[in-house]
């Protein structure tokens, strides 16, 4: 197995940035230096390469990894993060991984090689489940999904406590039968099943959940086959707005309509979303926000690699619309 900087940091009982300064040849105290550089050679570690990285100057450039950049919510967070990096003179490398961990790591190693002066990853399920070792020499801050541990700076959504605001309001609107339908692939889709639960369950209801695979044509084989029961739930939560889309074309498919057949209620507030059976409910994500705030805690440990690291979880917002009213509350309030 790869000895990597991490491997000696432990033996040496100091932090990774440590070692990275003592290769460096920044200055360290002497002792810390020494427990190092014994380190280096007990483990056999081979920092030249990582050495004339740091030494040499940064590229001025982020890499940023996300999960699946035809998803809105990673395209309006890429745009904040590129309009924060941007005016700070730095450049940002776009990588896409599709929830696929091979890629994940093809993009990191990439990543590793061109110097980049930090990484803005949303981590794969697959990695978070490691422990969230992410073998780089430089900063990292995660976005949407957050290590177990706190070795890495994260800015996610309250996922769960905003699942748990859709269920409530698709119970005081009177649907008692809901589905949930959450991401397979991704740690976000595992805490918003939790809070969905959670609130059926100190509710009363008996809901059920389905993991919805990443793949177009999986998902949409999924949903139609909920749709298509004879005996369908009152209402669906969409746990992301690719969902929703997929929701949406199955209905269509079907020749459903919302909310006269079913209500629908999801993440994510893209635009077309308000013109949609009188609107999607829907969980605005902060995305602004979110990638703002990312940017700038990876700027901060840039200037302090060795603070602790941080976690920050912001609440998104409930618009109520048209698609999570009953059909026959609706009738009645319109006159027909």
């Amino acid at each position: 197995m790869a000895i990597g900087i991490k491997d000696v940091a432990q033996v040496a009982g100091v932090s990774p940035a440590t070692v990275s300064r003592v290769l460096a040849g920044r200055p360290v105290d002497p002792a810390m230096s020494e427990r190092v550089l014994a380190a280096v050679k007990s483990t056999g570690y081979r920092p030249n390469l990582a050495a004339r990285r740091l030494r040499s100057q940064h590229s001025n450039t982020i890499g940023l990894v996300v999960a699946d950049i035809g998803n809105p919510f990673f395209t309006a967070v890429s745009r904040a993060i590129e309009s924060v990096a941007a005016a700070r003179g730095l450049r940002v490398i776009l990588c896409n991984t599709d929830e696929d961990p091979a890629k994940e790591a093809a993009y990191l190693e990439l990543l590793h090689e061109e110097r980049v002066t930090g990484v803005i990853l949303a981590p794969s399920r697959q990695r978070v489940a490691k422990g969230g070792r992410i073998e780089l020499d430089y900063p990292v801050v995660l976005i949407d999904r957050a290590a177990p541990d706190a070795e890495f700076d994260c800015v996610l959504l309250d996922n769960a406590r905003m699942a748990e605001v859709l269920v409530e309001h698709l119970y005081a609107h009177g649907h008692r039968r809901i589905t949930g339908l959450f991401g397979a692939a991704s740690t976000t889709g595992a805490e918003r099943r939790d809070g969905f639960t959670r609130a059926a369950a100190r509710l009363g209801l008996a809901v059920e959940t389905i993991a919805v695979p990443h793949t177009k044509d999986a998902a949409e084989q999924v949903i139609a086959q909920l749709l298509s029961r004879a005996e369908r739930p009152d209402a669906v939560v969409a746990s992301n707005g690719v969902m929703l889309v997929n929701v949406l074309r199955a209905l269509r498919d079907l020749g459903l309509e919302v909310p006269r057949d079913i209500a629908l209620a999801g993440f994510d507030n893209n635009d077309w979303m308000e013109f949609v059976g009188g609107g999607l409910s829907v969980i605005e994500q902060p995305v602004e926000e979110i990638g703002r705030t990312a940017m700038t805690m990876l700027l901060d440990r840039l200037e302090n690699p060795d603070a602790a690291g941080r976690k920050v979880v912001l609440a998104g917002r409930l618009i109520p619309r048209g698609s999570s009213m009953r059909a026959d509350i609706r009738c009645k309030t319109t006159g027909d």
